[in-house]
């Protein structure tokens, strides 16, 4: 078993075999491109790195209508396990993945956003509070929604996300609950 760093709680069972998620990765951004998306570089790699499978990587302007239409193309693709999005979480008023996301969650995951900004404080102090991130269920897809600075996806991923869809971390972890997230 590998204990996850202080402050995690939880482990990973090494003798249990990984299950591969389906990820996507969302990129919101205004000002950036294919070629200078580096947070969405970095969150590609990091999905790559744990075993998962990148099912989608886009790039939509800070535009509530394009963030819907891509999540809700990946939800109704029933390829894809898992959105990870990347910028427009802060207060300005281009930021709108928060309005353009929330209201499309069947759940919302009220303790992401508590434990992120937890994870997040050891880095950034209390600049933390200028992030909106969030995270839901979408059609039996997991949403999360992470600012756009690398700092930020590393914290997100690295700390609170990929311990949460690796299938081996105990006590529980979001992937068991993957069958039966469209239960009625």
């Amino acid at each position: 078993m590998t204990t996850l760093p202080a402050g995690f709680g939880g482990r990973i069972d090494e003798t249990l075999a990984k299950v591969p998620v389906r990820v996507a990765v969302l990129t919101v951004s205004d000002t950036r491109d294919e070629e200078s998306d580096s947070s969405g570089d970095l969150l590609a790699s990091r999905v790559s790195d744990a075993g998962h499978v990148l099912a989608g990587r886009a790039l939509v302007p800070d535009d509530r209508s394009a963030i819907r239409a891509k999540v809700l193309a990946w939800v109704a693709s029933g390829e894809v396990d898992a959105i990870v999005s990347t910028g427009g979480t802060g207060l300005t008023g281009r930021d709108v993945t928060p309005e353009a996301i929330e209201p499309l969650f069947d759940k919302r995951i009220e303790g992401f956003s508590v434990v992120f900004h937890m994870v997040s404080t050891q880095t950034v102090g209390l600049s933390t509070l200028q992030s909106r991130a969030l995270a839901g269920i979408v059609g039996g897809v997991f949403v999360f929604c992470l600012p756009g600075s690398n700092g930020a996806v590393k914290d997100g991923w690295d700390k609170v996300i990929a311990a949460q869809l690796d299938s081996r971390h105990k006590p529980c972890n979001l992937v068991e609950l993957m069958p039966r997230l469209n239960e009625r």
